[in-house]
């Protein structure tokens, strides 16, 4: 009785199986024509430019990430020299897997907050109490004295994926050893107060303010601004006004005197050194 139910059995569901046999080498074969049909080779040379680059995703080439990036300059080797990050010596190295020769590409570009002034250096209206960001702070009237001056709320540090930002009584302060020169922070800060700027050396010096205000208006506000007294552009012409505003040129700086003297004669010391091993 048993071995007629087995037989039974195996009579109605061996037509099933051998079906689904029969379907699965099907869709087997179908699947092997479509891959090779759909196969898109990958070109080798976008793999060795993706290996050479810092493979941090941080977007400041243009594009949406390292890969998307190996992939342009591939096609395109004008867009050599977009990572930040990697600097001259990963341009030099995509040059030569591209079979390009290339200059030495300019000083790398860091970070710099234009601004100087602490909690204690400056004058506020009130205590801000809503949402702690930068920029929404930035849409509020009067939360501090300048309208040019650091916030501190962090939204520079946010953005930053290297921990190299920290928000130090009041005022965003850039650990250089860290820094890639993404440039994330300089795109989250609201009021435009970091800029990336040319570093001719590891250590560069320049005036930490950016305010347009009169010089007594600034004493008003401010301990540690710029009162556009011009004692700086009298050492030497590397420092230019800009309405009320001293800035240094960056690409003419050179250490030693006259920018020492500069510095020593600034009454109310805006003139700071920004860079790795920081003075």
């Amino acid at each position: 009785m048993i071995l007629a139910d087995i037989i039974t059995l195996w009579n109605n569901s061996w037509p099933a199986g051998l079906t689904m046999l029969v379907l699965g080498v099907g869709f087997s074969i179908v699947l092997l024509i479509a891959n090779k049909k759909l196969h898109v080779e990958v070109d080798p040379t976008i793999d060795r430019i993706y290996n050479a680059l810092p493979r941090i995703d941080c977007g400041t080439c243009g594009f949406a990430g390292c890969a998307s990036y190996a992939k342009a300059v591939t096609a395109d080797p004008l867009l050599l020299g977009r990572c930040a990050p990697g600097g001259s010596a990963c341009s030099q190295m995509i040059a030569q897997i591209l079979n390009l020769q290339v200059s030495g590409g300019g000083a790398p570009r860091r970070p710099v907050v234009f601004c100087r002034a602490h909690k204690d250096d400056r004058t506020y209206f009130g205590d801000y109490s809503g949402i702690s960001t930068c920029t929404a702070a930035n849409a509020m009237a009067n939360v501090q004295a300048c309208k040019f001056g650091c916030l501190g709320f962090g939204d520079c540090k946010s953005s930053c994926k290297f921990s190299s930002i920290q928000i130090i009584d009041g005022l965003a302060t850039i650990d250089y050893s860290k820094c890639t020169g993404c440039g994330a922070c300089a795109k989250a800060c609201p009021r435009g107060l970091i800029e990336m700027m040319p570093f001719t050396h590891d250590v560069m010096m320049t005036v930490a303010c950016k305010s347009q205000e009169s010089g007594k208006d600034t004493r008003a506000f401010c301990k540690v601004g710029c009162i556009a007294c011009k004692l700086c552009t009298k050492q030497t012409d590397a420092f230019a006004m800009t309405g009320n505003l001293a800035r240094l040129d960056f690409e003419r700086y050179q250490p030693g005197e006259p920018f020492e003297t500069a510095m020593k004669k600034c009454p109310t010391g805006v003139i700071v050194y920004r860079g790795k091993e920081q003075k």
